[in-house]
Order: C-alpha cells, then sequence, then structure tokens
C-alpha cells in the first residue's frame, strides 16, 4: 500500500543527530525518515567487522531514539530477505512506497555517496534537497573562500581564521598564552620507563541490539579483516557523552606531552577515543570543544594539552573536510610520487617481523582503532616509503578503522601520509628513518632489526627505506625548501653507500612481494 508523504528525509550511517541539519522541520505528520543497512557499505571497500558493527549498531540505537519520538522510521535491515544491497536500490523501493514530493538529506560524508543520491533522485523525477551539514564549525564554502587566489593551503592560517571567528582559546584578538600553537611541547615520548599507570578507557559491553549486529556481522562478513570479540565503542548519544566527559577527567591533562608516544602493547594511552562517535554525529565538536576549553578556563588541563587537542578538531578536523570537497572526485586519483607497489599482505594480518608495524596493525585488527602516530608515521610512513600505490593504502585505512568516512580518511591518508597530491594538503612528505620509531616508542628495542642500520642483516627496513625514498626522488624533492636538511644529509652519502641502499631496498621489498630483487 502506498503512502504519500510530503518530505521523505534520509539518514545516512554517519549523520546519526537528531538536531541535523535534515531534521531541522521534520513533521511527523506530513513526513517519513528513510535509513538502510546495506551490503554496498561494507564491500566497496572491505569493511572490518569491527566497523560495520559499529555504524549499523549505531543505526539501529538511533532509529529507535526516533521512533521513541513516534516518528516514522523506514528502516532497511541487512538480513532483510528483500534487501538489495545497495542505497540506490533500497532508496528506490522506499520511493514507490512514499511517493514523497521531495527529498531531503544532510551533506553526505562521501562524494560516492552524493553522486548515487542524486542519480536516484533524477531517475525517479524528484528534488532532492541538500543541506548544510552545521555539524561543522566551518562550511565547505568558507573553506573555498578562504583557498581562494592561495598558492598553497596550509592548517596553520585556516585554523587561526577560525579560532578568531569563534573566540575559542582567545583573549580578545590575542591567542591565550600568546602563540597560536604549543605543538612543540607536545612530543615527548614516554622515555625508558614507559608510561606508568595508564587511566582506563571508556568501553561499553555490548547491549541486546548490539550482540544481534555481531552475530550478522560474523556471519555476513565472516572473511572480513579484524575480530569483534574485543567490541566496545559508543553506539548512542549518552555513551559517547561519557566517553568525552571521562577523557576531559582522566587522560586530557596528558594529552598532549604524549600524543605522539606510542608503547608496546598499549592501545589507548592518553588519547580521546572520540573520533568515532564525532564521525557518526554522536557528538557535536562545539560542545567536545566546549569541553576541553572549560577544563582548561577551571585550571584542570594545561593550556599545551588543551591545545593541541582543540587543534586536531577545530583546526585539522575542519581543513580535511575542505580539502575533500573542494577537490573530488580527482582527488582520489592522485599520485604525485609515481607509487605502484601493492599493499603489503601483512597488512591485513600484522604477520611481520617489525614490531612496531606488528603492534600497530595488530590492534588495528583487533579493536578496528590506533592513534595518529601510528598511522602517519607507522603503517602509513613504510607504504609511503615502499611506494604503495595511494589508492590501495587509502581503501586500507577507510576500511579497517571504525573513525573512517571518507570526507575525513581520503584526504588524511593520500596528502597527509602519501604526499599522493603533491603538498596541497601537507608542506612535505612525512618521512623519517627507524630513529624517530625508536625515540617515540619502545619497538626497537624487542625487534631484530636496528634502526642505526641502514644496510646489513640487522637493518631497519624503515630506515633503509627512508634513505632509498631520498635517493629515488631527490630530484622532485629538492624543490621543497622543508625537505633540505635532508637532502643535505643523503648528500654525505657515498656512491658506495647509496648502491648499498638501493640494493638492500630491493632486497626487503622482494622478501615482501616473494619476488626476486632487482639489480
Amino acid at each position: 500500500m502506498k503512502t504519500p508523504i510530503r518530505n521523505l528525509v534520509l539518514i545516512l550511517g554517519d549523520q546519526l543527530d537528531e538536531r541535523g541539519a535534515a531534521l531541522t522541520d521534520f513533521d511527523p505528520q506530513r513526513d517519513a525518515i528513510w535509513m538502510a543497512e546495506v551490503c554496498e557499505e561494507s564491500t566497496h571497500v572491505r569493511s572490518s567487522k569491527q566497523r560495520t558493527t559499529v555504524f549499523l549498531s549505531a543505526m539501529r540505537h538511533f532509529a529507535e531514539l526516533l521512533r521513541g519520538k513516534g516518528w516514522h522510521v523506514a528502516y532497511s535491515t541487512l538480513d532483510d530477505p528483500n534487501n538489495s544491497g545497495t542505497l540506490a536500490g533500497e532508496l528506490r523501493q522506499a520511493l514507490q512506497r512514499f511517493e514523497p514530493t521531495k527529498l531531503v538529506v544532510t551533506e553526505p560524508g562521501e562524494w560516492r555517496v552524493l553522486q548515487s543520491l542524486r542519480s536516484t533522485a533524477r531517475e525517479h523525477e524528484l528534488s532532492l534537497e541538500v543541506r548544510e551539514d552545521t555539524h561543522f564549525f566551518s562550511s565547505v564554502s568558507d573553506f573555498r573562500r578562504h583557498a581562494a587566489g592561495r598558492k598553497q593551503l596550509r592548517l596553520e592560517y585556516f585554523y587561526r581564521e577560525l579560532r578568531q571567528r569563534t573566540g575559542i582559546l582567545m583573549n580578545g584578538k590575542t591567542p591565550v598564552g600568546d602563540q597560536w600553537n604549543f605543538d612543540a611541547a607536545n612530543r615527548e615520548s614516554f622515555g625508558k620507563a614507559g608510561p606508568g599507570p595508564l587511566p582506563a578507557p571508556t568501553r561499553f559491553e555490548p547491549d541486546a541490539t548490539t550482540q544481534e549486529v555481531i552475530r550478522l556481522v560474523n556471519q555476513r562478513f565472516a572473511d572480513h579483516p579484524g575480530t569483534v570479540t574485543t567490541f566496545g565503542w559508543p553506539v548512542t548519544r549518552a555513551e559517547a557523552q561519557k566517553v568525552l566527559e571521562e577523557f576531559i577527567e582522566h587522560r586530557l591533562p596528558n594529552f598532549g606531552t604524549y600524543q605522539d608516544a606510542m608503547w608496546e602493547g598499549e592501545v589507548w594511552l592518553y588519547h580521546s577515543h572520540l573520533s568515532c562517535a564525532l564521525n557518526l554525529k554522536l557528538l557535536n565538536p562545539r560542545e567536545v570543544v566546549a569541553a576541553a576549553e572549560n577544563a582548561f578556563r577551571r585550571g584542570r588541563a594545561p593550556l599545551e594539552a588543551t591545545e593541541g587537542f582543540i587543534r586536531q578538531v577545530l583546526g585539522w578536523r575542519e581543513y580535511v573536510r575542505g580539502i575533500y570537497w573542494t577537490t573530488m572526485p580527482d582527488y582520489a586519483g592522485r599520485n604525485e610520487m609515481n607509487a605502484h607497489a601493492a599493499l603489503p599482505a601483512f597488512y591485513w594480518t600484522g604477520e611481520t617481523e617489525m614490531a612496531c608495524l606488528r603492534d600497530a596493525i595488530a590492534q588495528t585488527l583487533e579493536h578496528g582503532y590506533a592513534h595518529h602516530i601510528q598511522r602517519l608515521m607507522v603503517t602509513g610512513l613504510y607504504a609511503l616509503l615502499m611506494g604503495v600505490t595511494p589508492r590501495e593504502v587509502h581503501e586500507w585505512y577507510l576500511g579497517v578503522y571504525v573513525d573512517a568516512v571518507e570526507w575525513v580518511e581520503l584526504p588524511n591518508t593520500l596528502g597527509m601520509s602519501q604526499f599522493a597530491d603533491g603538498g596541497r594538503m601537507a608542506s612535505k612528505p612525512y618521512v623519517a628513518s627507524g630513529k624517530y620509531i625508536a625515540r617515540m616508542s619502545n619497538h626497537c628495542k624487542g625487534c631484530r632489526f636496528d634502526p642505526a642500520q641502514s644496510t646489513g642483516e640487522s637493518a631497519c627496513p624503515f630506515t633503509t627505506l627512508y634513505w632509498d625514498y631520498l635517493n629515488t626522488h631527490e630530484t622532485k624533492l629538492a624543490a621543497n625548501p622543508r625537505m633540505a636538511m635532508q637532502l643535505k644529509n643523503l648528500k654525505r652519502l657515498s656512491d658506495n653507500d647509496r648502491r648499498a641502499i638501493a640494493a638492500q631496498a630491493s632486497l626487503h621489498r622482494s622478501m615482501v612481494y616473494g619476488v626476486p630483487p632487482t639489480s
């Protein structure tokens, strides 16, 4: 039976906010809400069990919240025998059922999804109203105006604009502490003694809804990466608020000092673990930033930690979104460094002799999580130095992490991690030898590789590949002033040293890919 309505409001899996733009004028008497679980969203890239579970469970909890308000929610479950498996297919069925006058949606978080919705609307000769996502501090139009006429884009300048516009951590027109950025104070390691007693992460026992999702995911996606035996992510707004409260109270004070540090077997450390809830829209970035600033104003957290955390939310998160929506769809195909190697198979298993990679990948597969330095300077760095095709690196990150939505993941991976955009997002390739990992962690202590060695049986692959990367791309990198010191150190190597490093790098690649080394 057909039920004609005014607006069919489309709620996507990363739009779980009852105050979202698409719902601002919702009329329960004339409108309906559409939500759909579809196999396509877990298979267009191989989504890990943790990632699929967090999305589906959070969606189901949100749908129940809306139904509790008396709103009509048309919800397609993944295991419905009539489920078409695609967003477009499920939307077509809903359109036949409701015959709406108009479709309404908040800006999606992925170019692919937006195009699919637009195509389906055109197919049915329906208007699709795409509303600006008010979840963010800035709009895409704001970023486009900021970028207009600039030869280079840099986070720092956009971040300062947002600080000035919002008044966050400002005394009038002056930044609190008389400087904008305290990053230099936020790069400590734990030292030989290690991190000591750490505050416990805020985790949640799966309720009946989540347990049902876990069973479904294990059944439908049995061959997908990872496990859900450790699942404990927040899937409701109340749970997300608890994570925020406990981060502010127990971890923010030390977040700044140790935000770049790593330690074998320690997954959570002093990080916030809020990105998943933020990207699902269970939390608003305004409340997250306000909570951090209030902690500082009350003397509960130092300025260095507070500014470092706020910069990630108010600065980096907004900046990468602007990069994404002003450069897509071409951005996804960028490959400035001409990298074409395959992603090593151990990224799906964690089975490698390199201790830092083994630890980062193992926890990624177990929890769907790794902190930003593990992503940038371990898994990302290795892929960059190996010359892995950026698209493959992107698809891995998008698939394995619970907080991965393409608007935030793609620029971070292609731009920041792989330098595939040639510097549009970041000012230099983030390349380093194994000595960086030795300085920021204890991984090297128990590893058979020596970060000080670039050749020989004990040579650290990171160190070998670092010098090989500089040697290979020397001409291109010479145009980047921020690479001058690293290239100056490269020039100190003799021709024999360079040849030996190239041979060692070739040997390492042959061992990873199972092919004979190049001569």
